[in-house]
Order: C-alpha cells, then structure tokens, then sequence
C-alpha cells in the first residue's frame, strides 16, 4: 500500500483504483481489514515537527554579537562593583530574550493550528453499512460519502458525483467552488483543475459525492503543505541581519583598541592595575547599551501605531522590515479582491448594461451607454435578470449591516444584479411559483427551472447556464422591445468574447414557453424551441482601496505581484484593473504565467522570469514557496500577503508574512509575522510607511548615539598613548551612556515622518545601516566631542582645577555636546526648523529632564560622592554650552551643504 500513495489518482479510472486500493467501490472495506490499516497508515492527523525544546529556544536568543557586548558590559561593570548598572544591562538583555523567545514561540504554532484543522466527523461505508465516524479514524480505501457542508476528510479519488461543488479556495486559491466529476484526467493536469478529486480540508458547498480515500494524514496535499511549513525556516529580519554584522564588527574594533589600551599604558609604565582599568573604561565607553533597548522599545512604539491603522504585528522587527520590502507577493481572492461574485455586465436585447457596485450588497446604478437608465423601462433586461433570480437555489442574507450568502457565490451574483433592478425575490417567487426544476449537470452545463405564470396558462420554463449549451437550444431572441427576433449567433459570439477578454464570467439565459400545461420539466423539454433572453458577466471584482494601494507602492519603488491559483486570463484580466506593472503590454505571457509553465523552469530561470513577471496563475503551494525564494535570491525583500492554508508555507518562508484577519485561516495567521484586521490591502500601504519611518528613527538613534561612543573610547585612549589621567571614569561613562540614551535618544522614537518617506525607493537589502554619507557624519562630531571634552579636561587642568571639577567639565561637555546634536538627528536630512521646533514634545520633555538631572550630578554633595564629580562655575557652563553650539552649527551646515549638492545633482 506504501507504494500506491505516491500514484497520480486523478489519471486511473475508478474500477482501477479500486483495484489498487483492494477495496469495494460500493461497499467499502471489511471489518476484519480496517484493523490492519489502522496500524499501517495511523491516525489520519498531521504530525508535528519536533523542534528545538523551551529551554533551548530561550538560550538561542543570546547567541548573537550584540548580546555577547552587552554580555561583557554586563560583567564588566559587575567586575566595577557597579552593582546597579551590572543589574539594569543584564535585566535589558534578559527583557529582550524573553520577548524574543515569546514571539518565535507563538510563530512555531502553525503547524499546531493545522493539525487542529484536520479534526472533524465522516460519513463512510464499511462491510456495506453506512455509518459516521471521527475523521481521524479514516484509512486509505474508505468509502467516503460526501454532501452539500460536509468537510473533505482526507484526500478523494471520486467515483460518483451528483452536482457536487467543493470550495478548494483555501488549498488552491480558486475564487469559485470547483465542480466536480469522477472522470479521468490527463497525468500532468494540475491540482486546481484535478476535477475527479477532493482533498482533504476543503468545503463541499453544493450536491453530493462518494469517492475512496487515497491519502490520509502527512500524505494528503495538505499534508504536504504542512511539511513545507516545517522545512521554511524563519529568516532574520533585514535590520536584525544589519545590526548583527554592525555588532560583529564593533565588537572586533572594541577587542583591538582595549588591547591597543593596555599595549600603550603598559609602554608608559603604568601599573597593571591601571592599565586594565582603562582599558575598561575604553570598552564601557564604547559599548551601546543603550542600542538594544532603543530597538526594543521604537519597534514596540511602531507596534502600537500599526495596531491602530488595522495592523497586528506578531514579531516585532517586522515593522522595520516591511519599510526595507522591496516586492510584495499577494494572493488575489480576497486580498486584492472582493471575495464576492459581481454582475458587471448584462447584454440583452442588442444592448450592454453597465453595473456598478461590488460584493453582494444589492446596491449600484444601471448604466447604458455611459447614461443611467430606470431599469423596469427595459422590459429585456429584466426578463433576462428574472431568470437568473428565479432559475436559483441560492440566498442573500442580510446580517449586522453585511450581506453574506446561502449557497452558490455565482448564482448569489445573480440575485444581488436582479435586485439592484428592483426586483424582489419574494415577490417573484410569488409571481412566479416553482414547480419543479432540472438541476445543473456537468453532462448539459446548463439548470432549468419550470415556473407557473399568471400571464402564461402554460407556464414557464428558464434556462441558465453556458454559453455553447444554451445558444445551441435556442431558436430566436427578444429584441429591446421584448418582440421575438431572430438569433444573430455572430452577435452574441463578439459579447462573449470581449468579455472573456477582459476576465468575466459569462452565463447565457433563455427562456420557453410550453405548448401545454405539465408539472414537471426534464431534458427533452429544453433541447429546442428556446428564446434567448442575454449574458450575465460576472467577475470576482478588485477592491478599490487596494487599487490606490497598489499604485502608492509602485510610487515607493515597491513592486506588487499577483500570486493566485484562478486561470492565468482572469488573473491577468484583474491585474490589469489594479495597474500592477508589466499588464498594459501587448502579450498576456510578457506579463504573466501560470504553474505548468512556471515547473518547467530552472532555478535560475525562474529567478530571472520572477523578476519581470507580475501575474502567476494556477500556482500550487510548492511553487508560491519557490517562488518567495527565487525572490530572495534576486537580492529582494518579500513581503507575502494571502489568507488559506497553502499560503502557509510561503507566509513563513518570506521576509515577512501578512495574513488577513477577518477571512483568514488561522493556519495563516499563525504562520504570519503581521495580521491585518481589516482583510484590507491598503493597509499593507500604511504598514510599509510606518516601517520607513520606524526605520528612519532607527538610524537617527544610531547615528545620536555612536559619536558618544566612538568619542569616549578615542578620549580614553588618546589619555593613555599621551600618558594623563582618565578625562572620565569608567562609571562616568556609564551615566553618560545609560542617562542619555533613555532620555534623549529614545525620544527620535516619537519623530514624525520624514517628508517625502513614500516617494523614495526601497533601502537595498545590501545597504548598510549607516551609509557613507553618515559615516563621515558620525566621525565629524566624534572629533568634535573629543576636542571639546578632552580641550576642556585639560584647560581646566591648566586652570589649577581639581581633577573632580576637569572630569565634571569633560562629563557635561559629552552630554551637551549629544543634546545639541540631537537636535540635528530629528532628521537625517533636514533642519529642525523646517519640521517645526516643538513638534516633537517628548523631545523637548527629555532635554529638560536631562538638564536637570546634569545639574543634579554636578552640583549635589551625594552625585558627586558617588560619581567623582565637583561643581563648576559660569565660565565653565560658557564653554561647554559654547561646545554644544558648534556641534550643532557644523552638522546644521554640513547637512545645508549636502541638501544644496543633492538640488544641483537633480538639476
């Protein structure tokens, strides 16, 4: 049996897989041999992946190079007997490894959901008898039988169907509940046209069916996807990736200057003592503790501020990375669409009827030549959406405000158009009572129904159904006045085909008036003799918030692609209304593809094809997963937005998985980095543009916070090549570090948007966090901090100051030097004053603080006690606050030159 799940089911007939299956196509298996399969195949649930252990997960968050510098700033400081300080770094990296163990543990939980999603009752025949049964108690070769809101238990190899319809949307992306028939297919048909099956997890919506079960468990097509989900492993996050080779780096830099420390002061001949002494102060000085926390805390800032624009985040450095996303993969049904069946075209009586609105909601205008016409002047048009209202079965439902369905989402279309003309489906059905109906059969492709009239003695009977099976019965049509005329074919050929040529569904509708009175109706009353009454085309519609999101992405340098699993036309006929780039070109295969054409690619073929391709239809789980990889191969950021299960795989293996909220499974959810509320894409607009500006703050945080750094490690050992005392102590430097990155760098977490943040390209995954161009920046007020910290230690020395009071003049000098830059970091390129002096106040609230607490520290008998300092009087105050300007007047001036440079380069 092992041998046979790997088999192409849909190409055996039914006798042959029963064969293979040693069971009973009617009976379904013995007693005696259910046992046996039980023990061989197991239950039919997932299995889970056994992943790395609680404890384990927990350690792994410290194995990065920013933690170990943290790590050792930590001991370092415990080796000081800096009790506090020791604490609060330790209590920084413990609080960042917790959440990092929380969010990377939930995320690990898709599998799980999945396995849930498996759970269920069947309805199977065993030694002839009829019975229900726990879906997990399925084997291969059971005979399942199946009904209209039954959910498929395993995967099905069909052996009889009577109109059965499968909702398979969230396996294969299809809009639309596929119909299905037992016959055999071609071995390379694809799983969303495998019409002689039915897979386990999808929704029978429509008739009935009975078919064997060929795979269970980790074998189904589900299975299969949950594999996936197991093997796509978690990428680090752009930022993450950037500011772990920024540590790695840093690091390194630290390690040979203290060495470079302690190789000077032991030259000097200093004591051992004091060279290790030094060489701490320069590592402490140079460490960032205060980097990671600021990480922390601006992501969860931008958290918050996603969860009010509709947005979850589930990791937190996905907000950064959405900013840094340079393609965005979309599913399209129900993301870039409606979900929801619209009328958009009604050609009767020689005329093409425009109708607006989208979804089921029974509300739009009827257009005629671009004019809005009062529908029941237009007897054609509404004997031909009659049809389609009574010739039914399905039901629009109206709760909280929001139209839903009972049934059929095509024929649910059809009753949303009927009423927007002012029919009303009670009062029809009244009008025109049914009295009995020929279901649609995938043998005839077309349904009747026999209605009594009041000015028909006869009755009536309505046809809806294809094109070709309705034309083909038909004897003549009702013009625009409602007269019979004859059938121009050539005519209604042209509508049909425009209409597919721009993605919509098209149904034929007729109608026939019996000679005489009858109480039944089968086929050979509707073979010949019709009238044709017209086309209903009907479409899955875009939405129009995700029209305009589209086009601001493109705006930003993002790309969108489409990614579904509908056919390669109507994905290319949406696409084109949503303006995706590449769908005004002239060949549908210049701009899309589909998933036969897209497996016979290489590696590298589909690389460079996934590139320019915009549209990729009919695409399986394996090849939306490759897909996002072939991306990132490209040197992309991908962002994957979809909603089912076999988004699952390439939700997770992406840069950053978006999954929708109210339509969604929770499989995707699950498997997501971020989950919006509203099922809305636009809303992936206002992430991406939350994460720039999460990012930019980011960066202005770095480039605060790094000539403080660099400064105190360059004052440390310029001391010591020169042979002076330390202008600042170890712990100094810890007050200086851990004071002003609280108070004044963590406020650039509350800066608003850069101007322009939506009309500049993507940063390139291989940009680095700090650019050249900042680089020099940092380097300038890096020289500057340390000639005017160490320039005024030793004046005050010249001065015959105390040693406390020069380290008291060095210590303000660094923190007012930082609080006059930061002014200059509110934006990387433009001056404060452009964005406005008071529009950041927390800002304003941290300086204040800060300057406070400095007098605290130099004026206080306990501050100086604890931190060697000394008061200092006003001339000491001009100097520094003098210091601080011209830090400012510098970068305000290389940033003018800079913006000047850049005008000229546009010009």
């Amino acid at each position: 049996m092992d041998t046979l799940l790997s088999r192409h089911w849909h190409h055996l007939p039914p006798d042959e897989v029963e064969a293979l299956l040693e069971t009973n196509a009617t009976k379904g298996l013995d007693i005696f041999e259910l046992e046996h399969r039980h023990t061989h195949f197991g239950p039919n649930r997932l299995t889970t992946k056994k992943g790395k252990g609680p404890l384990e997960l927990f350690f792994l968050q410290f194995h990065q190079p920013l933690v170990y510098i943290l790590l050792a700033a930590a001991l370092v400081t415990f080796l000081l007997h800096e009790w506090i300080d020791s604490g609060v770094i330790f209590g920084v990296v413990l609080v960042n490894a917790t959440v990092g163990f929380i969010q990377e543990s939930r995320a690990l939980k898709a599998i799980e959901a999945l396995a849930q999603s498996m759970e269920g009752a069947a309805t199977v025949v065993r030694a002839g008898e009829k019975m229900t049964i726990p879906s997990a108690g399925v084997v291969p070769g059971d005979l399942v039988l199946l009904q209209s809101g039954d959910k498929v238990p395993a995967d099905l190899r069909l052996l009889r169907s009577r109109e059965l319809r499968v909702d398979e949307s969230t396996l294969t992306g299809e809009s639309l509940p596929v119909q299905k028939r037992p016959d055999p297919l071609d071995q390379e048909t694809v799983l969303a046209d495998r019409h002689n099956m039915a897979y386990s997890s999808t929704l029978v919506t429509y008739g009935t069916g009975a078919g064997l079960v060929v795979a269970t468990g980790d074998a189904t097509e589900i299975g299969q996807i949950n594999a996936l989900i197991s093997s796509a492993q978690i990428l680090a996050t752009p930022l993450t990736r950037k500011i772990s080779e920024f540590s790695g780096v840093l690091l390194w830099i630290i390690l040979v200057l203290a060495g470079l420390t302690v190789l000077a002061g032991l030259l000097h001949g200093d004591s051992l003592l004091e060279t290790f002494m030094a060489a701490v102060a320069l590592a402490v000085g140079a460490i960032p503790e205060g980097l990671p926390a600021a990480m922390t805390i601006m992501l969860a800032i931008g958290v918050g501020k996603m969860a009010k624009r509709n947005a979850i985040i589930r990791r937190m450095p996905a907000v950064e990375t959405l900013g840094s996303t340079t393609v965005i993969c979309s599913d399209k049904t129900g993301t870039l669409t409606q979900n929801q069946m619209t009328v958009k075209e009604v050609c009767a009586g020689g005329g093409c009827y425009e109708f607006s609105g989208v979804g089921y909601t029974p509300e739009g205008d009827i257009s005629l030549e671009d004019s809005v016409i009062v529908s029941k002047q237009h007897n054609v048009l509404i004997e031909c959406l009659r049809a389609g209202l009574l010739c039914n079965d399905s039901r629009l439902i109206h709760n909280e405000e929001k139209w839903g369905i009972e049934g059929d989402p095509t024929e649910a279309a059809l009753l949303s158009a009927a009423l927007k003309s002012g029919l009303s489906v009670e009062v029809s059905e009244r009008d025109y009572p049914r009295i009995d109906t020929l279901p649609f059969e995938s043998e005839h492709h077309y349904m009747a129904t026999l209605h009594l009239s009041a000015s028909q003695p006869h009755g009536i009977i309505y046809l809806k159904g294809s094109v070709e099976s309705i034309l083909s019965r038909c004897r003549d049509a009702l013009d625009y006045s409602g007269d019979c005329i004859p059938l121009d074919q050539d005519l209604i050929d042209q509508q049909v085909q425009e209409m597919a040529n721009r993605g919509l569904r098209v149904l034929a509708f007729a109608r026939k008036i019996p000679k005489e009175s009858t109480s039944s109706v089968d086929h050979a009353d509707v073979t010949e003799g019709l009238t044709f009454l017209g086309l209903q085309a009907m479409m899955d519609p875009p939405r129009q918030e995700a029209i305009n999101a589209v086009r601001a992405c493109q705006q930003a340098g993002i790309q969108v692609k489409m990614i579904t699993g509908d056919h390669v036309v109507t994905a290319a006929a949406i696409a084109h209304q949503i303006g995706l780039d590449g769908t005004k070109r002239d060949k549908l295969e210049d701009f899309a593809i589909d998933g036969r054409a897209q497996a016979r690619l290489s590696d590298q073929e589909l690389v460079e094809v996934a590139d320019k391709i915009a549209v990729f239809a009919r695409v399986s789980p394996e090849q939306k997963l490759r897909l996002v990889e072939a991306l990132q191969a490209h040197g992309d950021v991908v962002a994957m937005t979809g909603d089912g299960v076999n988004d699952a795989p390439a939700l997770k293996q992406a840069d950053i998985g978006v999954a929708m909220g109210m339509g969604g499974t929770e499989v995707a959810k699950e498997a997501s980095d971020m989950v919006l509320t509203d099922d809305n894409f636009s809303t992936i607009e206002a992430a991406v543009e939350e994460g720039r500006a999460v990012f930019d703050n980011l960066v202005k945080f770095i480039t605060w916070t790094l000539p403080t750094n660099v400064g105190e490690g360059m004052v440390i050992l310029l001391a010591v090549f020169l042979g002076v005392a330390l202008p600042i102590t170890p712990v100094q430097i810890l007050w200086i570090n851990m004071t002003t990155a609280v108070l004044l760098g963590l406020m650039l977490a509350f800066e608003g948007k850069e101007p322009g943040i939506m009309a500049r390209p993507p940063r390139r995954p291989e940009t680095p966090v700090i650019t050249r161009e900042l680089a020099l920046r940092i380097g300038l007020v890096s020289i500057m901090l340390v000639a005017g910290a160490f320039g005024l230690f030793e004046w005050a020395l010249l001065q015959g100051q105390s040693l406390d009071i020069a380290r008291t003049v060095a210590v303000n000098m660094f923190v007012f030097g930082e609080l006059f830059y930061l002014f200059n970091c509110r934006s990387l390129r433009y001056s404060m004053f452009q964005l406005g002096v008071f529009t950041n106040r927390w800002l304003i609230l941290g300086v204040t603080v800060m300057v406070g607490l400095q007098l605290l520290l130099t004026y206080t008998p306990t501050m100086n006690l604890l931190f060697g300092t000394a008061p200092i009087g006003l001339v000491e105050w001009s100097w520094i606050l003098g210091g601080g300007l011209t830090i400012y007047s510098v970068v305000g001036i290389e940033k003018w030159l800079r913006r000047q440079a850049n005008v000229m380069v546009t010009d």
